[in-house]
């Protein structure tokens, strides 16, 4: 019998294996698959808020507890994040919106953006950082620091900038966000009690591939009405895809910067965090009652997220070799 187990669990073991070592190149495909099966978003947009749950257990669950600690120990680097990331990039978002005029000539872009820039860092952030072989750890602490901030920030923002145009209810947002935190990190110490360290880095390549799968699940439930959106109105779909590239850029690069003391690698892994924010988190604190345009911003803003891992990963390689001393 134990023979015959584990032959049945060696080929679903051997596919995510496979899946896992495809790392970047599948997160890219994700969004294509997204668009190109719409049927699929549709099966699995019930299933978003379940997703976003699974994701976060499995960041929860491969955390490395030396590093965390070495990180709550001297907490500088995490708290100088999560209030760049909390505060000082939806003031940024906000006055450049009110700058450049867009607050007025385009109100649901503007709305879009802000509730880009008001989310907390997304729950997969740790896993794609993981992906690229940057410190996750340090993504998923400021993560959680983040999110525990957002039904303070994100109201704030929203009455600072839209005033009583938009209504977010922070016991409901932050009860929410409490049960899948807390559930997650529950969920996460039971199965590390139970597998252990050991076997949870042992299988690393088995549990990218699942994870892979898990952010199908969002993915495909956001990208769904893209391509019916392309070819009802080509130029505006181009339009704002340019601008969620730019933006995600541009709040990379800055940040990077702003964290460049901290080491490169470390820099990067924020700057990440930072340009990958939890806009499904805001369209569920809004109970999803949003413009088409705001939705299809949400939709197009998911391209540099997916495709950041694919388009990095060499680059962090090649400082990682540049790094690295010679022989």
């Amino acid at each position: 019998m134990p023979a015959i187990m584990q032959h049945l669990f060696a080929l679903p073991v051997a596919t995510l294996t496979w899946l896992g070592r495809q790392g970047a190149r599948a997160i890219a495909a994700l969004v294509f698959i997204g668009i190109a099966v719409p049927p699929l978003g549709v099966l699995l947009k019930p299933y978003v808020t379940e997703a976003i749950f699974v994701l976060l257990c499995i960041s929860f669950m491969r955390v490395d507890v030396a590093a965390m600690r070495g990180y709550l120990a001297r907490p500088a680097l995490v708290i100088g994040a999560t209030l760049w990331s909390s505060f000082a990039v939806p003031l940024l978002f906000g006055l450049g919106g009110v700058i450049s005029g867009i607050d007025r000539s385009a109100p649901d872009l503007f709305l879009g953006l802000m509730l880009q820039a008001v989310a907390s860092p997304m729950m997969a952030s740790p896993a794609l950082v993981a992906l690229m072989g940057l410190d996750s750890t340090l993504v998923l602490i400021t993560l959680v620091t983040g999110t525990a901030l957002v039904p303070l920030s994100a109201p704030l923002f929203a009455w600072l900038f839209f005033g009583d145009a938009l209504t977010l209810s922070p016991l409901a947002l932050g009860l929410k966000l409490f049960a899948i935190l807390f559930g997650s990190v529950l969920v996460a110490a039971v199965i590390r009690r139970l597998a252990g360290a050991e076997a949870i880095a042992r299988y690393k390549q088995p549990i990218d591939g699942f994870n892979i799968l898990v952010l199908l699940v969002f993915v495909s439930a956001v990208m769904g009405t893209v391509a019916v959106s392309f070819w009802a109105a080509p130029v505006r779909v181009l339009g704002l895809l340019v601008l969620a590239f730019v933006l995600f850029a541009a709040l990379l690069a800055v940040t990077t910067l702003v964290f460049r003391k901290a080491g490169l690698e470390r820099a990067l892994a924020l700057g990440l965090m930072a340009s990958q924010r939890n806009m499904g988190l805001m369209l569920a604190g809004v109970d999803g009652a949003l413009p088409g345009l705001t939705w299809l911003y949400f939709a197009l803003a998911q391209f540099p997220i997916y495709l950041s891992p694919q388009l990095l990963t060499p680059l962090v390689r090649r400082l990682r070799g540049a790094a690295a001393p010679s022989p």
